[in-house]
């Protein structure tokens, strides 16, 4: 666990508890609400593990994440000096499209699989990919999710597949499902016994029905039994939709032990990640855009209509404002990529440094303290990184190309390039995809500028500028940017409580702390490297089918 953080004593104003649930570890931070905004009292992180198997599969246990928020929570209100009375509210932001299937008592009946397992190809293949094929997708179900769900199931890590695969391999532990739920609707379950789904989470699924006729006053839409009927799903596991600021229910006593607080505190609906960290970043109007670097990453925009791009595997998803969404391109490794840099570069050169500042493992610590002499080695090196390009897909990638056998490349290297010209190449190999996804996103809405930059790769002075001159953008980074996710979640329990006027206000809020020019004595040069890492892809596809797609 890292070492909490808190601004004095919990004085004054209105104290809601807000969770982000990560790929590695899970954030609690307490805010306070008071006239004059909002304000970090306290935050603290705990890691959990997660498993990487053979076969592609990667599992976690659900009850890390409840284990860790209880750890996190005593520790956050132990460092502000609060009471589990003085929490009005709580509510979570989590990692979205994994799949955590419960029995009726809401035990899960097999870990959860994460939005990174990559096994169900085969379920994929089998299940939109055969007969009359546009953009490669079956004619007869592409058109029908397009126009009902606003996006399909198309790549092998939506969860439709996953689920396809626990049938298929797991039957025993199928049949004793009672419900799909992801990584927060479990967690609002275990808290206020209550199936509940947000919208974006149900949109994410590919299953919900979001045509803008179709949504009620609140916004809330429906399951369409069209496409459960499509895709073969049992309808009755789907749980039902309630909204991001509505109350789900109150906290269960025996929840409240375990948690550390209050029983009967008011538990709201909350949102994944890819909702909240941009409420949280201050993109909220159409046009706004935001940038996440954490374990995986994404680029992200706000529209007012749903968009859809099959070629370059980009949705819109229903934003935490109705009646607004996400248009969001995912790189499956982003962080990560800085976090193998690490423990396979780096490491071995700075492991007396990180001891002596106690921050050897922990994400969150290792980006405050890391990512600090990062900071001076990579400024080290020259812009181009002395020639060398560095694709980082370490793990497949999502979007703008959907290929789970993609892996990382160093493309270039010469004699004059050195390791920390390898650390420089994978910070701006990182951002090279950025400007790939935000190009992608571009073709199909406006976006204006400054691109917010939020997550633990935001912590670094020397990652924000790189992100700004190979994208050709004036960035932007925020006061605590890893936490971007659970101010977001609070963000939902201040509207619930009615302590902010709308979600809108989330602009005036965040304000940003750091500012990037894009240099432009530099955009000749990212340019030319930019056209030649786009074609890395294309030229190594059949390679990395070659040697990974046997599995």
């Amino acid at each position: 666990m890292s070492a909490p953080t808190g601004g004095g004593p919990a004085t004054g104003g209105t104290l809601v508890v807000a969770y982000d649930i990560g790929t590695t570890g899970a954030k609690t931070c307490l805010y306070r609400f008071d006239g004059s905004g909002v304000t970090l009292a306290a935050n603290a992180t705990v890691e959990y593990g997660i498993r990487f198997l053979p076969d592609g599969g990667v599992e976690q246990d659900p009850d890390d994440w409840w284990r860790a928020i209880g750890s996190g929570t005593r520790t956050v209100l132990a460092a502000a000096g609060a009471k589990a009375s003085d929490v009005r509210a709580a509510s979570f932001c989590c990692q979205m499209q994994g799949l955590v299937l419960v029995d009726a008592a809401g035990r899960p009946v097999r870990p959860a699989m994460s939005y990174m397992d990559q096994r169900a190809s085969e379920q994929k293949r089998r299940g939109i990919e055969r007969g009359v094929k546009v953009a490669g997708l079956n004619l007869r179900k592409l058109l029908p999710s397009l126009v009902v769900a606003g996006g399909v199931s198309a790549s092998a890590k939506d969860p439709i597949w996953k689920y396809h695969w626990v049938r298929e391999h797991e039957p025993e532990a199928f049949a004793r499902v009672h419900r799909w739920l992801d990584a927060k609707e479990y967690l609002v379950a275990k808290a206020t016994g209550r199936f509940a789904m947000t919208p974006d989470s149900a949109n994410a699924t590919f299953l919900y029905d979001t045509r803008p006729s179709r949504l009620d006053a609140d916004g809330l839409g429906s399951w369409s039994p069209a496409m459960c009927r499509l895709f073969d799903i049992d309808s009755s596991h789907l749980p039902e939709v309630v909204g991001p600021t509505d109350v789900v229910g109150p906290l269960l006593p025996a929840a409240a032990a375990e948690l550390g607080l209050k029983p009967g505190t008011p538990i709201y609906g909350g949102g994944g990640d890819l909702s909240l960290v941009g409420l949280g970043s201050g993109a909220v109007e159409p046009g706004d855009a935001h940038l996440y670097m954490g374990t995986s990453g994404w680029v992200s925009a706000v529209t007012d209509r749903r968009l859809v791009d099959t070629d370059a595997m980009i949705a819109s998803v229903m934003g935490a404002r109705r009646g607004l969404y996400n248009y969001m391109s995912e790189q499956e490794t982003s962080g990560k990529c800085m976090e193998w840099v690490k423990d396979h570069l780096v490491l071995d050169e700075v492991g007396a440094y990180l001891g002596a500042r106690n921050a050897a493992e922990d994400p969150d610590a290792s980006y405050g303290s890391l990512f600090e002499l990062l900071d001076e080695s990579i400024e080290e090196v020259a812009p181009g990184a002395d020639g060398v390009l560095f694709a980082p897909w370490l793990h497949g990638n999502r979007s703008p190309f959907e290929d789970p056998n993609a892996r990382g490349i160093f493309f270039n290297i010469g004699l004059g390039a050195g390791k920390r010209s390898l650390v420089r190449s994978v910070a701006e190999g990182i951002a090279m995809h950025n400007r790939w996804q935000l190009e992608s996103i571009r073709r199909k809405t406006s976006v204006r500028g400054p691109v917010r930059f939020v997550g633990g790769g935001a912590r670094s002075r020397s990652i924000a500028r790189i992100m700004a001159d190979v994208l050709g953008e004036v960035v932007e980074t925020v006061e605590s940017p890893q936490n971007a996710g659970a101010l977001g979640a609070a963000l939902l329990c201040a509207r619930g409580l009615g302590l902010v006027g709308t979600l809108a206000d989330a602009k005036a809020i965040v304000k940003p702390a750091a500012v990037y020019e894009p240099r432009a004595e530099l955009a000749g040069m990212y340019g030319d490297r930019f056209g030649v890492f786009k074609r890395l892809y294309e030229r190594n596809k059949p390679l990395f089918a070659a040697l990974n797609g046997g599995r």
